[in-house]
């Protein structure tokens, strides 16, 4: 299957200029793409990956990408799928997400010296120097009101209450301008990005056709949605991000465990790298045995060993196993870790033989009163590791783990950590 013919298969085809010079262009030779992601936070969230490994797969099929750390669009802000105007970030800010999400675009593509070579590039580079008048004469001209006040997320905040200022008004044109420039730069011919970038996408192509007299091409594919219909984003308490301190690799894990049946598929094909003919076969297992979720596991291990690699997905795959009821006393200590990063945590004196659970559990929260522990450990409802304990609530030496770790367990779901300090 050719390249647009998987994409297409994959459901990430939204909008194309001429299909059909864009594929007799691909068949050509290789070809320069770009997708731009804003720095508007420092880390790039679980809705952008689509936009990056739709590079890489450009990247795999003999193309060379170029991802776009948006230092300068950033201190202006995209008006799309805001109903006003959004906080300027400070230059020192700007400059410490560009940095952090370099980091995390390097990840996903190859950038090591050869023909397909991934290029990282930043539009303050070749923004920042440009005057006004210059920026008015030479892409300014070529645009009108007309065009740009046709623009959806334009005209909605024109007519919202907010209205929208002119520093968001020419975004457009500094996006455009970007695409011109890796045109003659770097032999960037395709922009690509989500479908509601078709605007702002468009508008570059228009730029090269008009300033240089050359077809350029636009793609955009659809975005990655929640089971109701929404985006993910970067809103408060509802982001999954790229950024391990942001979020674990053991919690963006098991974010796509919990993937919605209706949904799994979708994400799948959209996000792994695997051939569609084995995404099939694997499809018509999970119909069979939901239960198993085969498909939420398959399109978790992939994810999270792209992002954060594959110790880290191992770890994390290891981690929900002890936590959702698997035999602690195999695991390493780098996987009892990432339990102690997940559940409550408490140290231990440097001699835990004696020492009596109560004080543990009721310092960290799990239980009220030692009373309650008396009556828990009545009904043998507290675990050391595996070994259930006796009612005086002792523990053993030879209860911690690998690393001088100590899991207790209270019923099936309440865990606590202890480390020898």
């Amino acid at each position: 299957m050719d390249l647009i013919a998987d994409l297409q298969a994959r459901g990430l085809v939204h909008d194309t200029t001429d299909l059909a010079a864009l594929k007799a262009r691909l068949a050509e030779g290789p070809l320069g793409l770009y997708i731009g992601f804003d720095p508007t936070a420092d880390s790039l969230h679980v809705g952008h990956l689509v936009g990056q490994l739709f590079m890489r797969r450009f990247q795999l099929a003999g193309h060379r990408p170029f991802p776009l750390a948006g230092g300068a669009t950033g201190m202006i802000g995209d008006p799309g799928g805001r109903s006003e105007e959004r906080n300027l970030l400070d230059v020192e800010t700007l400059h410490h997400n560009v940095e952090r999400i370099k980091a995390q675009l390097s990840k996903l593509l190859d950038f090591d010296p050869g023909p397909y070579q991934a290029t990282l590039v930043n539009n303050a580079d070749w923004t920042t120097s440009v005057t006004m008048l210059e920026f008015l004469r030479d892409v300014g001209k070529h645009f009108t009101v007309n065009q740009m006040t046709a623009k959806d997320s334009v005209r909605s905040r024109i007519e919202s209450e907010h209205g929208i200022s002119y520093t968001e008004f020419s975004y457009m044109l500094l996006q455009a301008n970007d695409f011109r420039h890796l045109y003659e730069a770097h032999g960037v011919e395709l922009q690509a990005g989500a479908s509601d970038q078709w605007g702002n996408i468009v508008a570059g192509t228009e730029l090269i056709r008009r300033r240089l007299g050359k077809q350029a091409f636009a793609m955009t594919h659809p975005l990655m949605l929640k089971s109701d219909g929404s985006k993910f984003g970067k809103s408060a308490g509802g982001a999954v991000w790229l950024d391990p301190d942001r979020t674990s690799p053991y919690q963006f894990r098991q974010f796509w465990m919990q993937s919605d049946d209706q949904m799994v598929g979708t994400y799948l094909r959209m996000l792994s790298l695997r051939p569609l003919d084995e995404l099939e076969g694997l499809f018509a297992q999970h119909a069979v045995e939901p239960e198993q979720r085969a498909a939420q596991r398959a399109l978790a291990d992939e994810m999270t060993a792209l992002v954060h690699g594959r110790d880290a997905a191992d770890h994390a795959a290891r981690a929900a196993e002890v936590l959702f009821g698997g035999d602690p006393t195999t695991a390493s200590a780098e996987v009892l870790a990432v339990v102690a990063a997940e559940v409550p945590r408490v140290e231990l004196p440097a001699e835990v033989e004696g020492v009596r659970v109560h004080e543990l559990l009721v310092s960290a929260g799990i239980v009220k009163s030692t009373s309650e522990v008396n009556r828990l450990l009545g009904q043998k409802a507290v675990r050391a590791g595996n070994r259930i304990l006796d009612e005086d609530g002792l523990l053993h030496a030879s209860d911690l783990l690998n690393g001088g770790f100590l899991l207790l367990r209270k019923g099936k779901r309440d865990f606590l950590v202890g480390k020898v300090s």
